[in-house]
């Protein structure tokens, strides 16, 4: 049975596009703001269950995101797909291979799973001391999994023309780099309260929602609440942004703690 020290809490470790804002040698208003909602790392997220931590996504701001923080132990690792911004840091989990014994389970689309065996293949071919450990495990869309006793249900959302991942577990959905969701997989996010959904920006993108587009979803997912992330520095100044948009929206922001009452 659940109880109040297991409750879900989401935390946003980065809400930035694939290049992080502020973008090297861009001197735009959002770029060189001081405001440290204008700061974001690649988009992931961290998923507390008790005792039990998820992170969702290992872009190449890892380290400094299990500093900040100050994350001790990490159970596992959801991919949503397999751009760089999302994979790359996975050799940052040796700290947690070392303090735990143990290879990191890291859960996976087959194609994901196929590139990560690719880009990361020291890892698997000539395994040895100092590197890190992973353990691939399949996700199938179709199908929940349970991560020390927690119900994650993968959802198929569409990257452009790249099938990839979104997850809901609980009264939580994330998605990121999404750009279209068809109507069957939207019957698995219909209900949730907390909302986590990328608005890259105004100009229409071909593989990420703009802001009119994650607008317009949330409408008709209407959740209780959401957040936007995968943010770029085109969107505008955090405080510009935050002013207008509609009630029950909020713009994410790096350090955002979102738990469930």
């Amino acid at each position: 049975m659940q109880t109040q020290a297991d409750r879900l809490k989401l935390t946003l470790l980065g809400t930035g596009t694939s290049q992080g804002v502020p973008v090297i040698g861009c001197e735009c208003p959002v770029c060189t703001s001081t405001d440290p909602r204008d700061q974001r790392l690649r988009s992931a997220a961290l998923l507390t269950y008790g005792h039990t931590n998820i992170l969702i996504d290992a872009g190449p701001d890892l380290r400094q995101q299990m500093l900040r923080a100050r994350v001790r132990h990490l159970d596992a690792i959801l991919l949503t797909h397999e751009h760089n911004d999302h994979v790359i840091g996975l050799d940052d989990v040796r700290p947690f291979n070392f303090s735990s014994g143990k290879p990191m389970a890291v859960y996976a689309q087959a194609r994901v799973a196929e590139v990560v065996r690719f880009r990361f293949a020291y890892v698997f071919e000539s395994p040895g001391p100092g590197l890190p450990r992973i353990e691939l495990h399949p996700i199938d869309v179709n199908t929940p999994l349970y991560i020390n006793g927690l119900h994650i249900q993968p959802i198929g959302i569409w990257h452009g023309n790249l099938p990839i991942l979104g997850f809901r577990f609980g009264e939580f959905t994330y998605l990121t780099d999404v750009k279209r969701i068809e109507a069957e997989e939207l019957t698995k996010i219909k209900g949730t309260r907390f909302l986590i959904i990328n608005a890259l920006r105004r100009r229409a993108h071909p593989t990420h929602l703009t802001l009119e587009e994650a607008l317009a979803l949330i409408e008709e997912i209407k959740p209780e609440h959401a957040w936007l992330t995968h943010v770029s520095h085109e969107l505008g100044l955090a405080r510009d942004v935050s002013a207008h948009l509609p009630p029950g929206v909020s713009l994410g922001y790096d350090g955002l703690e979102i738990s469930c009452p």
